[in-house]
């Protein structure tokens, strides 16, 4: 099962994109900030979430990470649970920095091994 479907029981969507460009403005009518773009460039409170479960859709060596969590504080990245590794963890962060409108990524919640 896939990051998306896992975490957000969501399947992949036909547009999905990891750096979507904004389609409209934020809910205030304000532009809308990189870590609330959805899937497909709509506003998501969870987008940047998503977006990095898309990334880690999209990497074959990351889809037997059954037993981590991603979420988002802001444009901050959240790791949570186990990964198999050092390196499969240092692979999951440089891929969510990779994902637009992420600025850090927190693995304080993280267990390796």
């Amino acid at each position: 099962m896939g990051w998306l479907k896992r975490m957000f029981k969501k399947d992949k969507p036909a547009k999905a994109s990891v750096a979507p460009q904004a389609v409209g403005k934020a809910p205030d009518g304000n532009p809308m900030p990189d870590c609330k773009l959805g899937l497909e460039g709509e506003f998501d409170e969870s987008g940047l979430a998503k977006r990095v479960a898309l990334a880690y859709d999209n990497d074959p060596q990351l889809d037997d990470e059954e037993r981590l969590w991603v979420a988002q504080l802001s444009s901050k990245v959240v790791l949570k649970g186990e990964v198999s590794d050092q390196a499969t963890l240092d692979k999951m962060v440089s891929v969510a920095k990779g994902v637009k409108g992420c600025t850090e990524v927190d693995t304080s919640a993280v267990t390796v091994g």
